[in-house]
């Protein structure tokens, strides 16, 4: 399983409130307003092009803080990264874009919370792009005898309103060239940064230290297989329950972003089956409710 692009529709209950705010201050394009003397023209050329600004100092603190609690926790849960980057709130007008790029040192998962009024947009584009996997390995399985247009090379995920998209950042990705109103609220609207401070997360009785000393017993699995040669680098999550009577259960893979050469793909395989069988035999002691955790596992070459 390899889940490297992930999204969530009807996310956050105060995507409205959030996108009534932005609309209020731009009501009156005569009104000058200290509030509106807020945002960054941010160009740099050929790369990147729009508007943006802190999302929060932007929003009602209340407000803001609703729907940054409601994404930290599902970060925690999912991804098993405890906080996130400051984020931004960025407006593309017509002429607003950004090209190919990969978000390597800023964390190990980048989002996008889309506040755009998708289906009644008057723009073009928009759309956030991201290269595919068979791009990025190319030349495995090349057929010289067919043709390749950009449906067969890029990802398009379009920013429908109150949708997260969730994405390995270093995959080269970019926003479409919107093309339309110079208003900023006909434009593309999103919030966006970086999933970071990766480690493991328990929701229940269970506590961080008996974890920890199971923990431990991954080290000689894991070990034993980058010893072997595996040059392994990315992220991996692993979900699992806690019984009353402290044995696991439902070992899964939450989200995946581990990359190797294809050569020793079966070798990563092998080390994915590897941990979640010592997941399914970690036992505990006793506990008076069930338990849930995600544990991630963070691999770097060089």
């Amino acid at each position: 399983m390899r889940r490297t692009v992930m999204t969530v529709d009807t996310f956050a209950p105060e995507a409205k409130a959030l996108r009534d705010h932005f609309d209020e201050r731009f009501a009156d394009p005569r009104q000058a307003r200290g509030d509106r003397f807020v945002w960054d023209f941010w160009n740099v050329p050929d790369q990147y092009t729009l508007l943006r600004t802190p999302a929060w100092h932007y929003f009602p603190a209340p407000l803001y803080e609703s729907f940054h609690e409601r994404l930290v926790w599902w970060g925690r849960r999912i991804l098993g990264c405890h906080d996130i980057s400051p984020p931004w709130l960025s407006c593309y007008i017509n002429g607003c874009e950004q090209q190919l790029h990969g978000d390597l040192p800023h964390g190990q998962w980048a989002w996008v919370f889309s506040l755009t009024r998708w289906q009644q947009r008057t723009f073009r584009g928009g759309e956030t792009l991201l290269l595919k996997d068979d791009v990025l390995d190319y030349w495995s399985g090349f057929e010289s005898q067919r043709g390749v247009e950009s449906a067969e090379l890029l990802r398009v995920v379009p920013p429908r309103f109150n949708r997260l998209t969730v994405f390995d950042p270093r995959i080269p990705h970019g926003v479409r060239r919107v093309a339309g109103s110079m208003d900023p609220r006909e434009g593309r609207l999103v919030i966006h940064g970086w999933f970071v401070q990766p480690r493991p997360f328990i929701e229940g009785p269970l506590t961080t230290r008996a974890l920890q000393k199971r923990i431990g017993d991954l080290d000689g699995v894991v070990g034993r297989h980058l010893e072997a040669g595996l040059p392994l680098a990315g992220m991996i999550s692993f979900g699992f329950d806690v019984g009353v009577d402290g044995k696991t259960s439902r070992v899964r893979v939450l989200c995946d972003t581990t990359r190797c050469a294809p050569p020793e793909e079966p070798l990563r395989r092998a080390l994915l089956r590897d941990v979640q069988k010592t997941l399914r035999g970690f036992t505990f002691n006793r506990q008076r409710a069930p338990s849930q955790v995600t544990l991630p596992l963070v691999f770097e070459v060089g």
